[in-house]
């Protein structure tokens, strides 16, 4: 790997710019759910393991540099997993596809299973669309930034490479 010195500003600080945006991305996410009151279905919650994720990989990039070969390219898969996630949250609130994430009741219950299910709080539908802004739902907007990111990183990945 070359000197870390010698590349771009924006390569040399990549590994800060990724780390600061997975965090804006949760921060954004837990703003919505605690102070704004939305409540995240699962898909909601599975969107925001990618962010976890490159936080933990930028903290490494950040304090072990020589790694950054590795975190680069890695973040990148991980966010466009994370924007995989998001387009197939996008499909299901438009109705594009099914999913049985609602929170439906199981086929085969016994009468206390049932019980206990209908004493829980049912699980928010995913196709259910709570928040809009200019019509384009939270989880489109994810689509978009997560995939930005991963252009990022996979860009950083080869300019490291070469």
């Amino acid at each position: 790997m070359t000197d870390l010195k010698s590349q771009p500003l924006w390569l040399q600080f990549s590994p800060h710019i990724i780390t600061q945006a997975a965090i804006a991305a949760l921060a954004i996410a837990y703003y919505a759910q605690i102070v704004e009151g939305l409540e995240p279905c699962i898909l909601c919650l599975y969107q925001r393991v990618p962010f976890a994720l490159v936080i933990g990989l930028g903290l490494v990039g950040m304090f072990r540099p020589v790694h950054l070969k590795f975190v680069m390219p890695l973040a990148g898969l991980i966010f466009l997993a994370g924007g995989g996630i998001a387009l197939y949250h996008v499909g299901v609130e438009q109705q594009w596809w099914q999913s049985s994430c609602g929170g439906e009741l199981a086929g085969q219950l016994s009468t206390i299973d049932l019980m206990v299910q209908l004493q829980q709080k049912p699980a928010k539908a995913c196709d259910e669309l709570e928040w809009a802004l200019f019509g384009i739902s939270m989880a489109t907007y994810n689509v978009v930034y997560s995939l930005a990111l991963s252009v990022f990183c996979l860009a950083g990945a080869c300019k490291l490479r070469n």
